[in-house]
């Protein structure tokens, strides 16, 4: 798989944990669906507040990626939905941790509600090399 990024100065640059758009050449495109902060081992919302829920969703995130013969790093499109937009700056404090650069193409969408009212979600789309793939 090969990412080639994209970047114009005609368009608002990326200020955060994303790039402004993501092409992939040589690769099997997984989607992946929602994640919300639930510890797989007990199926309840890890408690702790906006930082802990993010980290819990980035494992949640890594542990699927990695079943697929991936990672975080594969992820090339991110949505990320947030109850408070105000929790933008620490969800990308924390998301710096989870990836390196190129960053992935992101959405962050403010909504009403989310499942069992946890205060985020992410699903994404990841391509790996098809000599990861083992299915």
């Amino acid at each position: 798989m090969k990412k080639h990024i994209i970047s114009t100065n005609k368009a608002p640059a990326a200020v955060g944990t994303y790039s402004q758009a993501v092409s992939v050449t040589g690769g099997i495109t997984i989607y992946l669906s929602g994640q919300i902060p639930l510890v797989p081992e007990t199926m309840e919302i890890i408690d702790g507040g906006i930082e802990n829920e993010i980290h819990q969703v980035f494992k949640n995130l890594t542990a699927v990626c990695q079943e697929s013969g991936g990672d975080l790093n594969n992820i090339v499109k991110l949505n990320i939905f947030l109850t408070d937009l105000n929790n933008f700056a620490v969800l990308n404090e924390i998301m710096s941790t989870y990836f390196d650069q190129p960053y992935p193409a992101r959405a962050a969408i403010g909504v009403n509600e989310l499942p069992k009212g946890v205060s985020v979600e992410m699903d994404g789309v990841m391509v790996i090399n098809s000599d990861q793939y083992s299915y």
